[in-house]
């Protein structure tokens, strides 16, 4: 599948809820169901500079050319803005994962202004991170 489709699939799952307060609920869901890091891989080489919240991100690169990704925050809203990550980037090629903005996953999801000014940065952060993985 690839980084397109699992936007659309994200948008499709999101679409359900009009409020946007249901959106973060889901998010907050797709946080609690996410595996997150040990305490081994929270290193602040897999730290997320930009972010409010305590957050890391992890990579490994898979024998496919693909890339798997795990991540983990102290903030249920952020770890699921995370999960949402790692949904849509994890086994995806570097072309793949260099061809999607911020803007453009929160847009499919429709947070796109209903996410605050400071989580958009940190948001911004974890994909600018997990591109930079991937170069």
């Amino acid at each position: 599948m690839t980084v397109l489709e699992r936007l659309q699939e994200m948008n499709d799952l999101f679409s359900i809820f009009d409020n946007p307060k249901d959106k973060f609920i889901q998010l907050m869901d797709m946080a609690k169901e996410s595996e997150g890091l040990t305490d081994s891989e929270k290193l602040e080489i897999n730290k997320i500079n930009g972010c409010t919240s305590q957050a890391w991100v992890t990579a490994k690169h898979n024998s496919d050319g693909t890339f798997l990704f795990k991540t983990d925050s102290d903030a249920m809203i952020v770890k699921g803005l995370l999960a949402l990550l790692e949904t849509i980037f994890s086994n995806q090629t570097s072309d793949e994962i260099l061809s999607i903005n911020s803007p453009d996953i929160l847009k499919s999801v429709g947070l796109d202004g209903a996410v605050t000014s400071q989580r958009t940065n940190g948001f911004s952060s974890a994909i600018e991170k997990i591109q930079g993985f991937v170069k």
